[in-house]
């Protein structure tokens, strides 16, 4: 995910913001100020803390990790909202035709990107065979789930961010708060206004700096909530005779997906804006707007691999382009 920069707004109140580091990244919370602001703070990274603890596939603890452990085995009872995170993860795959794969962990490390070594065509093709959706067993009744093949995994990182974001929202509304902003990496989740204004994200260029924006967009779009995910090619890469590899791989071939430099995703929920950003950049410019145009309450701005911006119809009146992409 890239960094989204946050555009200024108005401020006709106090305003307070924490920041902690979580599923590696900075994660910044900004509310009211009110005697009550300590305990949204910990409420909001109590959820993170215990996202990074159950979703992380990299923890062997993790109930995540011992499913990878387990592929080619028997099933792994897990914790009610894991589950609920697999099943919404293995839906979105579906509706995505595969191009968002909660399975795509078994290409982990296929590329070096401090080294720029890339695979070669055999073992790429063993590990592309090891990717598959459908190999996902989910049992309701048990709340457990079971990779077929030996040597698959299950990866969140598409995922987790968003799913975390849903949870800290709805803590924040349990606790009575309706006006704030929760920033996660690449994914921003805006509810209500800041002092009557609306709250703003800025869009990075994806061949420019950090700070370099080229678009802004007001938020939430047409709900209470919107949360908004960008995946780009520019965060981890490398290029070698003249080809840019970068980390977001079409689970289908192992490769890095091609046509899109950055994918910008607006929706209600940001499990899904997550996971929508990373099968857009996967699918390409006219799939991926085909898809965005076919889900209800979701919008997305794509820049594509000659800088050109596309808008879907759900924002078309949102988006404000500052400036012609380089």
């Amino acid at each position: 995910m890239c960094l989204v920069t946050l555009a200024a707004t108005p401020a006709r109140a106090e305003w307070v913001s924490r920041t902690e580091v979580w599923l590696h990244t900075d994660v910044t919370v900004t509310i009211p100020a009110s005697k009550a602001a300590s305990l949204a703070f910990d409420a909001v990274f109590a959820v993170m803390a215990e996202v990074e603890r159950l979703a992380n596939e990299w923890k062997p603890e993790s109930p995540i990790g011992a499913l990878n452990r387990s592929a080619g085995g028997d099933a792994v009872v897990l914790p009610p909202s894991v589950f609920a995170l697999l099943d919404a993860s293995r839906d979105l795959a579906v509706k995505t035709g595969g191009a968002f794969d909660p399975t795509w962990a078994a290409l982990w490390g296929l590329y070096d990107f401090d080294a720029g070594r890339f695979p070669d065509h055999a073992t790429l093709a063993a590990r592309v065979a090891l990717v598959g959706h459908e190999d996902l067993e989910l049992d309701r009744a048990h709340s457990s789930a079971r990779l077929r093949r030996r040597g698959m995994a299950v990866g969140l990182g598409g995922i987790a961010k968003g799913w975390a974001l849903d949870r800290a929202r709805d803590q924040l509304y349990a606790l009575g708060l309706n006006d704030f902003l929760l920033v996660a990496g690449g994914q921003v989740t805006a509810s209500g206004s800041k002092a009557g204004a609306p709250w703003k994200a800025g869009l990075r260029a994806p061949r420019g700096s950090p700070d370099d924006l080229f678009a802004v967009l007001p938020l939430p779009v047409g709900q209470r909530s919107s949360s908004l995910s960008t995946s780009g090619d520019y965060e981890r890469f490398f290029i070698k005779d003249g080809v840019r590899y970068h980390h977001i791989l079409d689970p289908t071939t192992g490769r890095p997906a091609r046509g899109l430099q950055s994918a910008s995703v607006v929706a209600p929920s940001g499990t899904d804006a997550d996971a929508l950003s990373t099968a857009v950049m996967v699918l390409g410019k006219d799939a991926g707007l085909r898809l965005i145009e076919s889900l209800p309450g979701v919008g997305a701005v794509l820049v594509d691999a000659a800088g050109t911006v596309h808008v879907s119809k759900r924002l078309a009146t949102h988006v404000q382009v500052l400036d012609t992409v380089r």
